[in-house]
């Protein structure tokens, strides 16, 4: 049975649909993780507040754990499925049915996953890592104030941004269509929405270093 298992996961289709599934379930994060953040718009108070209840949530770190193994599934299988389909381009037994049919997202799709992988090292680092080595009292807030108010905090986190908005414009729909949720009358609709979620994800994101930015360059 658990080889049984194994071969299914390893297989073509299957790594395909972990890398949706996993994919899909880290979207579902940015959406609630964004919400959090929108609390910063209405007071440190209120966001502090928030990072303590999680902070201090015994479920926390098994939350962290779960996370870490979305994002090393996501990647691994991103890598595997890529040169797979590389090696397949080589030997010529891949027929390009969507070619024609290319996009700038669609086409960096690793190269975007990259820089999203190498700015949630930074973005762990700075609040994360960044807060446990500090005061034990010292305000998030503060923290991402700070952070996000110089030029390079910005234009890093808005980097990231930009390519999280790149990625998740095709993520979607490909993700959609790994698991079966494919129709003429639905491909359509499920573009939009990964637009949507695109542009409303990376908006929202993008806004809190020019929010701070343009903040601290008032005061």
């Amino acid at each position: 049975m658990l080889d049984g298992f194994r071969r299914v996961v390893l297989s073509s289709i299957g790594k395909k649909v972990l890398m949706a599934l996993s994919g899909l379930a880290l979207l579902g994060f940015l959406v609630v993780h964004l919400a959090g953040n929108l609390l910063l718009y209405r007071s440190d108070a209120d966001f502090d507040a928030y990072a303590h209840m999680l902070e201090s949530n015994p479920l926390l770190p098994l939350a962290e754990i779960a996370l870490l193994a979305l994002f090393i599934t996501h990647i691994a299988f991103a890598f595997r499925v890529s040169a797979e389909n590389r090696d397949a381009r080589k030997t010529g037994y891949r027929i390009r049915a969507s070619k024609g049919r290319k996009t700038v997202a669609s086409a960096s799709m690793l190269v975007t996953g990259v820089v999203v992988l190498l700015f949630v090292i930074v973005h762990v680092y700075d609040f994360r890592i960044g807060k446990m080595l500090g005061e034990p009292k010292l305000s998030l807030a503060a923290m991402v104030a700070q952070r996000l108010s110089t030029p390079l905090g910005a234009a890093v986190y808005l980097f990231g941004v930009g390519a999280l908005g790149i990625h998740l414009r095709h993520a979607f729909r490909s993700a959609c269509q790994t698991l079966g949720v494919d129709h003429p009358n639905l491909t359509p609709w499920l573009g939009k929405i990964g637009w949507t979620l695109a542009i409303v994800l990376s908006v929202g994101f993008a806004s809190f270093p020019l929010f701070f930015l343009f903040k601290g360059g008032a005061a």
